[in-house]
């Protein structure tokens, strides 16, 4: 499958996993530590998460050749505890520093049952789902999270001091879709008022303010200004608590202490992550488990939708059945990231 639909070629799953390794490579990235970034960034495509996918050649791309990433990164892990370690990740590329993580605290939970890793030195990592699928297939429940740049203000004040950090949970489901909850702290993503910019089109007076702390419906005076949390004063103690867990407790940077990547391409962020893993099998076997999980869900389908075009779904289900799609039918990727990473690939 290579076809050519409305000009968006459409791609199989393992022709954008090698076209997003060799494009890496061509960033500098070594074989090995390419292909773990195309699998995070391949899966958020896959999930329908464009935003987060592929398309983040362009940001990482620009960070990698001027400096501001180490594209040879020597990543440690160092146990602190029986069940705790921490990695380092030398300023390297996001998913890559987070995948490392993901494996050291999956080790590290198989031995104890609970593994806890601590990750700094990092950057932008992707989504959350992509590890939380992973750890799922593997039979682990999860809570990660990452810092970011400084774009919500403390709640009652009037400028940028907290990142709009991402938490994300997820419960594994022998032979079922697992449990998945990706979930920024704003009530929309700074990435999608980018693209309403670019479209031209306003935006809900919901998702930010200006630079003077106003609600606007305009993405250049929001990109401006700054986000809205996600149920006010909640929100905000929320997107405290992940940057608390992922940038002071790993050692990372955290608050305005994490320098923008627009604004300073060519320093590194110093962001943080972390990975709590439960080993599942330490609390019954997966038949105990797929059982639950089936109730679990049921009850949730059985509860009659208010809208009969809009089901009741289980968090994860839209990415999951997204997925089984573009592995049925392939992706059509965006021209201009396509041309990026074929740009790239050719230096590989």
């Amino acid at each position: 499958m290579n076809t050519i639909t409305a000009e968006k070629r459409v791609l199989t799953e393992a022709q954008l996993l090698t076209l997003g390794s060799k494009a890496f490579e061509g960033l500098g990235l070594t074989g090995e530590d390419a292909s773990d970034v195309a699998k995070v960034l391949v899966t958020a495509d896959m999930f329908g998460l464009s935003t987060h996918g592929l398309s983040r050649i362009e940001s990482y791309g620009e960070r990698l050749r001027v400096g501001g990433i180490n594209a040879r990164p020597r990543i440690t892990v160092k146990q602190l505890a029986p069940a705790i370690v921490s990695v380092d990740g030398d300023n390297g590329v996001g998913p890559l520093v987070g995948m490392r993580a993901l494996t050291a605290a999956m080790g590290t939970a198989r031995e104890t049952g609970v593994g806890v890793a601590f990750a700094r030195g990092s950057n932008h990592f992707g989504p959350v789902s992509p590890y939380s699928l992973m750890a799922a297939e593997a039979g682990f429940a999860s809570i990660i999270g990452s810092n970011s740049t400084t774009t919500i203000a403390p709640w009652g004040g009037s400028d940028a001091r907290l990142g709009n950090s991402p938490i994300g949970f997820g419960v594994p489901n022998p032979g079922g879709h697992p449990f998945l909850l990706d979930m920024a702290i704003s009530v929309a993503a700074r990435a999608k008022i980018r693209n309403a910019l670019k479209r031209g089109e306003q935006i809900p007076d919901t998702w930010a303010t200006d630079k003077a702390g106003r609600t606007t419906t305009d993405p250049a005076a929001a990109l401006d200004g700054f986000l809205l949390p996600i149920g006010g004063h909640k929100g905000y103690g929320l997107a405290l608590l992940v940057d608390l867990f992922a940038g002071l407790l790993s050692g990372a940077a955290y608050l305005t202490h994490v320098k923008s990547w627009v604004d300073a391409p060519d320093e590194p962020q110093n962001l943080g992550h972390f990975f709590i893993l439960i080993d599942t099998r330490h609390l019954g076997d997966t038949a105990w488990l797929a059982g639950r999980m089936h109730d679990f869900a049921a009850i949730l389908h059985g509860s009659p939708a208010a809208d009969a075009a809009r089901p009741v779904l289980v968090p994860g289900e839209i990415e999951l059945n997204s997925l089984a799609r573009h592995r049925r039918d392939g992706l059509a990727l965006d021209p201009a990231v396509l041309s990026l990473l074929e740009a790239s690939a050719v230096a590989a």
